[in-house]
Formats: C-alpha cells, sequence, structure tokens
C-alpha cells in the first residue's frame, strides 16, 4: 500500500477552482441538498452528506449556510429536484475526461457541456465511452501533520483501505467506493475530520502531454469547472514538473 498520489491533475485543478469562492459554495450546498434527500440529515449515518459538510468546512462555508441547505432537503423552502448525470467525451490530445453534473435541466446541461467541448477542441462522447479507462473509488485526504507515515499506514490497514499515498504535505488514502463511509469513519476516530472524503474516477491509465496541450486542455476543464450544473470534473492526463511550472506561471 504505497505509490506516489494519483491524484495530483484533480487537485491541481481544485486550486484554482477554489478562488471562485461563490459559485464552490453553490456546487457544496447542491451536493448537501441532494445528499440528505437521498440518505437523511444525521451525518452518522449518511456518509455522502458527511462528506459533503466536510468539504464545506474545508472550504470555511458559514455553518449557517449549510442548515438552510439541509432545512430545505428536509422539507423547508423550495422543492428543486436535482438529477445525477455523467458526461463522457475526450479533450485535446485525446485526453479522456469524465464530467459529474447535478441538474434540474438536463437539455440545459448536455447543451452546455457539449459546447464547452467544441468550443476548447474536445468531442462529447456516449456515456461509457470513457470511463472504462478509469476505476471509481474513494479517497480521503489528511494532512501529513496529523500522523506519520507508518501510523497513517497501519489506520488505513486496519479500515480497509487499499492503498496510500504520503508525502511531506499530505496523506492520501484510496479505498473501494462502497467503502468510503466505513474507511473515513474508522480514520476519523484516529485522526480527526480529512480534508476531505469524496468518490472519485481515478485514471487506469495517464497520457503525458505537451505545454501547448496542457494549455488547451486547462481551458476546456476550466470551462466545464465553470458551468453552474457541473460538480466535478476528472481527466488522464500526466504532466511533468516543467509543464505545471510553465502553466503556472
Amino acid at each position: 500500500m504505497a505509490g506516489h498520489s494519483k491524484f495530483k491533475n484533480i487537485m491541481h485543478r481544485k486550486g484554482a477552482q477554489d478562488k471562485k469562492r461563490a459559485k464552490t459554495f453553490t456546487k457544496i450546498i447542491r451536493e448537501i441538498t441532494v445528499a440528505a434527500k437521498q440518505g437523511g440529515g444525521s451525518v452518522e449515518s449518511n456518509p455522502r452528506l458527511r462528506s459533503a459538510i466536510i468539504a464545506a468546512r474545508g472550504v470555511n462555508m458559514p455553518s449557517d449556510n449549510i442548515e438552510r441547505a439541509l432545512k430545505k432537503a428536509l422539507g423547508g423552502d423550495g422543492d428543486t429536484d436535482y438529477q445525477e448525470v455523467r458526461y463522457e467525451g475526450y479533450g485535446p490530445g485525446g485526453i479522456a475526461v469524465i464530467v459529474e453534473v447535478l441538474t434540474d435541466n438536463r437539455n440545459r446541461s448536455a447543451a452546455d457541456v457539449r459546447s464547452s467541448f467544441n468550443r476548447y477542441g474536445g468531442a462529447l462522447g456516449e456515456t461509457g465511452s470513457v470511463a472504462f479507462q478509469f476505476k471509481r473509488q474513494g479517497v480521503i485526504t489528511y494532512p501529513a501533520a496529523v500522523a506519520g507515515d507508518d501510523a497513517m499506514f497501519e489506520a488505513a490497514l486496519e479500515a480497509g483501505a487499499e492503498d496510500v499515498s504520503s508525502s511531506p504535505e499530505e496523506h492520501v488514502i484510496s479505498c473501494q467506493m462502497e467503502s468510503l463511509g466505513a474507511v473515513e469513519e474508522h480514520l476519523g476516530k484516529k485522526f480527526g475530520d480529512p480534508v476531505s472524503a469524496e468518490l472519485t474516477w481515478e485514471p487506469l491509465n495517464t497520457v503525458d502531454i505537451t505545454l501547448d496541450t496542457a494549455r488547451s486542455l486547462m481551458k476546456l476543464l476550466d470551462a466545464l469547472e465553470d458551468l453552474d450544473d457541473v460538480q466535478k470534473v476528472f481527466s488522464n492526463e500526466e504532466m511533468s514538473e516543467e509543464v505545471e511550472k510553465a502553466l503556472e506561471e
């Protein structure tokens, strides 16, 4: 249970997304609403809701916002019916892209996602055209300071995790998607709330890209993440340190 982190591409884009504070709040509130409607308002018995609230706290969302979202989902004001939709396609350089959406209007979402792919050198595909290149799994992240590498390794193994990747900045624990709630709960008793606990699409194989391709791809991914209905975007690119540095500059 060791190895390098395979989620660098996700975290790279997360930094850009976090700057859009209001939009980030809206996406998390939508996730809280759907999680509570589907699994109830108890974080103890609803892992998806617990993960959504952890995400809310991670971006310093006020408690009042969280409470309002819960009340709305559990019978308060409004009754918007959000549907979960997954879109798949290819970006510049043949990079596989998965887009997760929560929407109250599937036609609008499909048009917006398709337009973004077309505008930035990609192509929207059929359901299943890309997902086979990824593995659906749970990912839990802790700051490195909460435990040493060996202690986290042992705790994750005991909790039922599949893999741990530790770096000077963080511990990234991966597990089967069905085990996310149980693993997060077990680790939470030892180390407190994680930075994040979520279901992700992990690329089975990554594709190295050049700086030019990276620039084009980031435009597409940023455009997709900026759509109101889009919750998360995953892709299978691999960037060298030189390419990442050039992008940051």
